[in-house]
């Protein structure tokens, strides 16, 4: 037999094994990531599995092209909504909340391993960040519901703090090794890192959604393999260029994900199975670099470390950065333990071993077992209580049920519409209403209703139940207005946005204006639209065109049916500026 066939048959039963994980990991309530790393320590050579493996820089770089795929799929779905709604904080966390967790938790390795502080602080460079794929794993995968501003909060930091936490380590090594003094060279290397992979990320972002539009491929397949083209493009750019690749595939991939894209499902589908095979095949490998024995060795040390940062430096950290904002107490010890660490932690780690030079040694086999005892502590630790800790603390939410069944409509040419799926709660708009009572804008269309294992096919008579999951066709521009009828209250539906013109069948009451869209118009409430604009406008027949003001609201008429009566009438919310201006 070669040496490849008893590798294809190793990885088969690795990733069999890795999947089967997976499973377990939720029924436990494990992080699967802990699952994975001690499959790979079972695997490796002091376990039964007895596989030799210690090349550092290979694991290095299965390490970095995994991480960089989760971070894209990562970004690939999450809504710029999301971003807007947590950049500020997320941004304070992934940089000073980073500084402030490296300096105490290397001030007390310093002192709990006897070592230099420089080395001290290289250790705390190396787990002051929170990892992205740990992260993702937990909250998106783990059955955990929490307030969309908090979850959005925890996840773009996760995904963001990646470049501090490389800056330090890289900093720290070069000062330990004589080629660079802390000063404007390293305050110089950080702005580096985060400008250019800033700035690659959304060119390669535009150019990757800009060339699937745009460019016809003969299989449907390639697109997803062209973005991912993008994806490594991307990061090789940006890494080339001194900037943060992982910063950089990140932001590329929120730009794509938030474009309309051709083949959207399949590319996303795509790339959730590639970051689930990174998980695997990253965090495995890792485990293969661990030696259990040397953990026994460290072990009392690098656990009081580990109190230090998940009790000490973490919450501190959260504290200062969140200061500016306003946080529940609840909110902000929520995000002190969610200082997971994982792959990120253990991949710097190898930095001082790949760097080291014999007069030079970096303490870097000590630092490697440590930063891994302490990444297995906070993953059991922090991991597995997430659920306890949201609920005991009030911040946990029912998540949405996933949908019985999904429709797709596959596109190899750009349209201008979109299928949304709505999951209806008890706190939902729709929750017990006829469909023909829903007020739907035009352009705004039911096309299936799932309840259970059961299709219902929408008409006028079908009433909206809590815990339906309600598809959607809709046209350019309606979404904000469907979100106020279908969306929930824990989700903040947010506001209608001003001046867009939202068309509306003119046959549309007041009252359900006021009960469906939270719009209040002074007029009774059993008024149409069209009998509205028709007294507002002192006339019985109103061309195309004709509007009038109703305090924040303008009406206009959008269509005119042959008899001369109004059809279809358009809403916006006029600008603060327009608002305290009278009329003409």
């Amino acid at each position: 037999m070669f040496l490849i066939d008893t590798v294809i048959l190793v990885t088969g039963v690795l990733l069999l094994l890795g999947i089967a994980s997976s499973k377990l990991s939720a029924r436990l309530g494990v992080p699967v990531l802990v699952l994975f790393l001690l499959l790979g320590m079972l695997a490796g050579s002091e376990g039964v599995g007895g596989v030799e493996f210690e090349d550092y820089r290979l694991a290095h770089g299965v390490g970095t092209l995994a991480l960089a795929m989760i971070l894209f799929d990562g970004g690939l779905s999450t809504a710029l909504s999301a971003v807007r709604l947590a950049w500020r904080p997320s941004a304070l966390l992934a940089t000073w909340g980073v500084l402030v967790t490296a300096a105490i938790t290397g001030a007390a390795a310093a002192w709990i391993l006897q070592i230099s502080w420089l080395h001290g602080l290289l250790l705390g460079s190396i787990v002051g960040s929170t990892d992205a794929a740990a992260v993702f794993s937990v909250l998106r995968s783990g059955g955990i519901g929490l307030p969309k501003r908090l979850a959005s909060v925890l996840e773009i930091e996760s995904a963001s703090n990646d470049p501090m936490a490389i800056f330090l380590t890289i900093g720290s090594i070069e000062v330990l090794l004589g080629d660079m003094r802390f000063g404007p060279a390293l305050l110089g290397l950080f702005a580096t890192q985060m400008l250019i992979g800033g700035v690659c990320g959304v060119l390669g972002g535009y150019a990757g959604g800009w060339a699937a539009n745009r460019i016809e491929l003969n299989a449907p397949g390639l697109y997803p393999v062209l973005i991912s083209a993008f994806c490594l493009l991307t990061f090789g750019m940006a890494a080339q260029l001194g900037g943060s690749g992982f910063l950089a595939v990140y932001l590329a991939g929120i730009v794509i994900g938030n474009r309309p894209l051709v083949f959207r499902r399949g590319i996303r589908l795509f790339h959730d199975a590639i970051a689930w095979l990174s998980q695997i095949v990253m965090f495995v490998v890792l485990g293969l670099l661990c030696f259990p024995s040397r953990l026994i060795e460290v072990g009392p040390k690098a656990l009081l470390i580990s109190a230090v940062l998940i009790f000490v430096a973490r919450p501190v950290a959260v504290l200062l950065s969140t200061l500016p904002f306003r946080f529940t107490w609840q909110e902000r010890t929520f995000m002190s333990w969610v200082g997971l660490k994982g792959a990120v932690p253990i991949t710097l780690a190898m930095f001082p071993l790949m760097l080291a030079t014999p007069e030079r040694p970096l303490q870097a086999p000590l630092l490697f077992d440590v930063v891994f005892f302490i990444v297995v502590v906070s993953a059991i630790i922090q991991g597995t209580s997430l659920a306890p800790v949201a609920r005991l603390l009030g911040l946990e939410r029912p998540r949405d049920p996933e949908p019985p069944l999904t429709l797709e409509i596959s596109s190899l040419r750009h349209v201008n519409g979109e299928v949304v799926d709505y999951a209806v709660g008890d706190d939902s708009r729709a929750a017990g209403r006829l469909v023909r009572e829903l007020s739907l804008p035009d352009g705004a269309v039911i096309a299936m209703v799932a309840r259970g294992e059961q299709i219902i096919p929408p008409k006028g008579s079908t009433r909206i139940h809590a815990g339906d999951h309600v598809i959607l066709v809709l046209g350019p521009g309606v979404q904000p207005l469907v979100s106020q009828i279908f969306g929930r209250d824990s989700d903040a539906r947010g506001l209608i946005p001003a001046r867009i013109e939202f068309p509306l069948r003119a046959s549309a009451t007041v009252r359900e204006l006021q009960e469906l869209y939270s719009i209040e118009i002074d007029a009774s409430g059993e008024r149409t639209l069209a009998e509205l604009l028709c007294h507002a406008l002192k006339k019985e027949t109103p061309g195309v065109g004709a509007s009038a003001r109703f305090g924040p609201l303008e009406l206009r008429v959008l269509n005119v049916g042959a008899d001369g009566r109004i059809e279809q009438v358009g809403l916006s919310i006029l600008p603060i500026a327009m608002q305290t201006q009278q009329p003409p």
